[in-house]
């Protein structure tokens, strides 16, 4: 469960605190930094404990080329560790009422990324105004890693004679709008941060303790059953059943015709 522990309860559960919170009294100035903290933990305190029926756990196999999680020497035989973790959750507040959040990690997927994707709502009448075209979702999608990008995934009329949608996007990449900048190392941030004095960027005592009461049945429930994670090959998104969760408790749609154009990063 070290993907949970490690990767979701510390990193993207900082990554959701900050989308989700609502506006601190303010960002800089004099105290600044436990305003923002106050937030991230009002926004913890609104979610209830995870648990295994709106989760999946997954361990990646070989492929035929590259070995899977089990074939380590160092990892115990029958090893039932997830390399993969699906979470979906709600937001008990006013602002997030009926909104589905969806966390996910794992390893040895398809690429290496970071990002936050919020989809909007199919607006009313699309799919009739269209002639029943299929209308993709529009999606605002903020990326971390590799290279930092905000781009908007919008549906556009597709160059030519016919009146055919496609998807494309709104699109500012970092390195491409600001060739002066020099990205910064993330630790050399926090570091800076500490000489300065400032906090907002660190853990409060009461927000870990949040983070935990939200992990902490879940990963009791997979040590007390011992189950069985689903499997995926090296290589891949992860399990199919993880799209599934998505689908049916998230509502969230993806257009498989629709590609990120990473020559641009």
């Amino acid at each position: 469960s070290g993907i949970i522990r490690d990767v979701m309860q510390n990193h993207l559960m900082q990554v959701l605190s900050i989308i989700a919170m609502e506006t601190p009294v303010r960002v800089s100035g004099e105290g600044y930094s436990n305003y923002v903290r106050d937030e991230k933990v009002k926004v913890l305190k609104c979610i209830k404990p995870w648990k295994l029926e709106n989760s999946v756990l997954g361990q990646y196999v070989s492929n035929g080329v590259e070995p899977g999680y089990a074939d380590d020497e160092t990892v115990p035989k029958g090893s039932n560790c997830p390399t993969y973790a699906c979470v979906a959750m709600t937001i008990d507040n006013p602002r997030w009422e009926g909104v589905p959040f969806i966390m996910k990690a794992g390893k040895a997927l398809d690429n290496q990324k970071a990002e936050i994707r919020i989809q909007l709502k199919s607006p009313s009448g699309a799919r009739h105004i269209f002639n029943d075209q299929n209308v993709p979702l529009n999606e605002i999608v903020i990326q971390l890693q590799p290279e930092e990008a905000i781009y908007i995934k919008t549906n556009v009329k597709k160059p030519g004679l016919h009146t055919e949608l496609t998807q494309s996007e709104l699109d500012l990449t970092y390195h491409s709008r600001y060739k002066s900048y020099k990205k910064t190392d993330a630790y050399a941030r926090l570091l800076l941060d500490v000489l300065r004095g400032k906090q907002a960027t660190f853990v409060r005592d009461d927000e870990l303790l949040e983070a935990w009461r939200i992990v902490t049945p879940l990963l009791n429930e997979i040590e007390n059953r011992s189950l069985e994670p689903f499997l995926y090959k090296f290589g891949t998104r992860g399990p199919k059943q993880a799209d599934q969760l998505l689908e049916e408790v998230g509502g969230y749609r993806r257009n498989l015709d629709y590609s990120w154009p990473d020559a641009r990063l």
